[in-house]
Formats: C-alpha cells, structure tokens, sequence
C-alpha cells in the first residue's frame, strides 16, 4: 500500500494559487460581463464586486491605485470589460479576478461613464470660459494630433495648404482609438508644450461610434488639453458628435476640416485686406502731403520770406518803441526823485538850528559844554559862551534874575 500523502489546506491554497499564477494566459487577461453586488466605499479606496454573465459569476477586486485612475463609477448592473490577472486568496480558498482596469462596454455604459466624467470635470472648473486661450490670428506653426494615415490629416494639411502656405504643419501621430490611444495623445500634447514647438494645436480624428471616439472621453486627455500652455482646437468626429476633449479645448471644432478653417486666416481674405490697408494709407499720406502743399504756399506769401529786411524793420521798430518807453520812464523818475528831494530839502530847512537863530535868539553853554536851559543851571561870574547865528561870543554872569518883564 503506497503512502498517502496530507497537506494542509494552507498548503493546498498556496500551491493552487501558484498554479493559477504561473499560467501565462491568467496573468493578463480580457473578460466580458455585468458588475454586480458592488462596494466602493471603503475608506481604502478599494473595490469590490462580482462579474458574472447568464452562466457564471467571479469575484473580483480593484485596488485603490487602480481605482483612482478610472474616468467613470462603476455600479451594478453596468456591462463592463476588465483586464485583470487571475489568482487565488489565500484566506478563503476563493479564486478571483484582481483587475487593473476597467472600461465600459456597452453604449449605454458608455453614456453614463461620459456624463460622470463631464460633470466631475465641470464641477473642477476645467471647462470654465475664463480658462480658455485665444487663438492666434496668424499662426506660423501649426501642431496636429491624431493619426498618421488617417483622412484627418490629409484633410487638415490639404485646407492650411491651400489657404495659409506660410504656415508649416508638425504632425504627431497617435493611435486615435483603443487601449493605447489615450496615452499616446497626452503624451503629445505634453511634448509640444514641453519643446514650445507650435503656435496652436489640433486635436482630433474623423467621426466614428462613440466606441471609436472614447480615447478623446479620457480623463487624462481632457486634463492635458486644458493644462496645455498652447491653445487647442479639438476636432474629433462629425459635427453632431461632443467629446469630453471639446469642453476640455479652447476652441471646437465640428470637423477636422472644419478645424483647419478655424485655425488659419485665408490667404485670398488676408490679401484684400493688406490691399484695402494699402489704398487707405496711400490716400492717408496723399491728404497730408496736399495738406503740408497748400501750407507750404501760405507760407511762401509770407513777408519773412518775401523781403529779408522784414524781420530787421520790425525788430528796429519794436526797439525803437522800447528806447521811447524807456526815456520816458527815466524822464518819469527823474521828476519823481527830484520833488521827493525837494520836499525833503524844505522839510530839513525848517527843522535847521540856525534858522531859528537867525530871529534874535542865541544858545549858551559853560565851560563844560553843557546847554544850559535854565537860569537855575548858572551861578554868578560863571563864563559862558553865546551862539549867535553869524558868531560867538564869550560873557561872564553879573546878575541873576528868574524873572523878568516882557520885552
């Protein structure tokens, strides 16, 4: 009897697990289905769920940095495809999906991850009209996104061509649809604002379903347009089909085509214009050249310009003019200085000593030179010497009266 080999259930689950793991085909898979029994609202950001189709069901996890990469919410009863691996916890001996992402799959999906997506970004400000750029009226160097073999571009280059030839055209070729298509349309966008390399930028594909068109419904493509330092033109479908890349932009476009139109001056419109600036400033210049002729011929009749001596007669007899003003003002104050010294002569006339001398009266003083004012102020034989008006003379005191009678 051979020997019965027992292992742990531990051991059973971790040898399954490394199975499922080891299988090339489980490690990066696509699976179709419906999300059911969902939870999302765990404060770790993870999410959990049930994938299940009319026959089978699956449990399924997507962690928190996964999770925060979605542009939608998901909820029960949304038909989705996931890329997950495929592994076994441990714990409950349960095999599960672990996803790393998950992408609508039918229409209506589609449609309600669009408008969650649209309002998120609303709600931030990012199709705010005050964020939007303008684009330049005469744009030398014109950046395209989109695909390289595609009708879009012959389209675009084809209408710039043909109505603005000065301007050169960069193209960017990405894939426009598919897994790979957002990535490669950020990173565009993000390489010509990096290198500074062109004046505006289109953005965009020819129409399609809207399951063609979702790459430009992308969280990350929409967030490069608004943060890009180079105003975008968005031009992705047909004229009835709105992407998330149109709020995004700075300017939509209905088509490609129609972009090219938006994004270049037509040549033909530019030339009538310089030509219509051209006849206004040719009559601009000819009015002032009439004009400055006409005053030339005023001035030519001018008597400075007709006789030389014209200048000299009129300054001759504006200082003739200054030389009578001047005289008569020395005449003036000459007569002025004159009565006021006059006055002041007759004034210091009447005021002079000797004037009053000269009717009778005299003035004495002593040995001392002292004006003697009063009778009191002698003394008997005291000398004393008298001013006449016309002399001196020296006396000596006899007598001494304090009164005396009238003369």
């Amino acid at each position: 009897m051979s020997e019965i080999r027992v292992v742990s259930v531990a051991n059973l689950n971790m040898y399954v697990k490394s199975k499922l793991e080891s299988d090339v085909l489980l490690r990066d898979i696509y699976i179709k289905g419906e999300i059911s029994n969902f939870k999302g609202n765990y404060s770790s950001g993870h999410l959990y769920f049930s994938l299940k189709d009319e026959n089978a069901c699956v449990q399924a996890v997507m962690f928190s940095r996964n999770a925060a990469t979605l542009s939608f919410r998901p909820a029960d009863g949304m038909k989705v495809i996931v890329r997950a691996r495929v592994s076994l916890y441990e714990k409950t001996g349960n095999y599960q999906l672990y996803c790393d992402e998950i992408h609508p799959s039918g229409v209506g999906e589609l449609y309600l991850a669009y408008e969650q997506l649209k309002n998120k970004l609303e709600a931030e400000g990012l199709f705010a009209p005050e964020r939007k750029k303008p684009i330049p009226r005469y744009p030398l160097r014109i950046g395209v996104v989109t695909s390289g073999s595609g009708a879009a571009r012959r389209d675009i280059e084809n209408i710039i061509m043909r109505r603005f030839p000065l301007a050169s055209i960069i193209i960017a070729p990405v894939a426009v649809q598919g897994v790979e298509a957002p990535a490669q349309i950020v990173n565009a966008i993000k390489q010509f604002n990096c290198k500074k390399a062109a004046d505006v930028l289109i953005v965009g594909r020819g129409g399609g379903s809207i399951e063609d068109l979702w790459a430009f419904n992308d969280e990350g493509v929409a967030r490069a347009i608004a943060s890009s330092e180079i105003p975008v033109i968005s031009a992705v479908g047909h004229e009835t089909d709105f992407t998330i890349a149109d709020f995004a932009s700075d300017l939509r476009a209905p088509t490609p085509s129609a972009a090219a139109e938006l994004c270049v001056p037509d040549r033909a419109v530019v030339a009538e214009k310089l030509q219509m600036m051209l006849l206004r400033a040719k009559r601009a210049v000819d009015t002032k050249i009439t004009r400055y002729v006409e005053q030339l011929k005023i001035l030519q009749k001018k008597p400075c310009l007709t006789s030389m001596m014209f200048y000299v007669d009129a300054r001759r007899a504006s200082l003739a003019m200054l030389q009578k003003s001047l005289d008569d003002s020395m005449v003036d104050i000459t007569k002025s200085v004159s009565t006021r010294l006059a006055m002041s002569t007759a004034m210091l006339e009447a005021h002079n000593p000797l004037k009053i001398l000269e009717n009778g009266y005299c003035v004495a003083w002593d040995e001392k030179k002292q004006i003697i004012r009063s009778v009191k102020d002698i003394k008997g034989n005291q000398k004393l010497t008298l001013r006449f008006c016309n002399g001196q003379a020296q006396c000596i005191v006899e007598k001494i009266e304090e009164h005396f009678d009238e003369i």
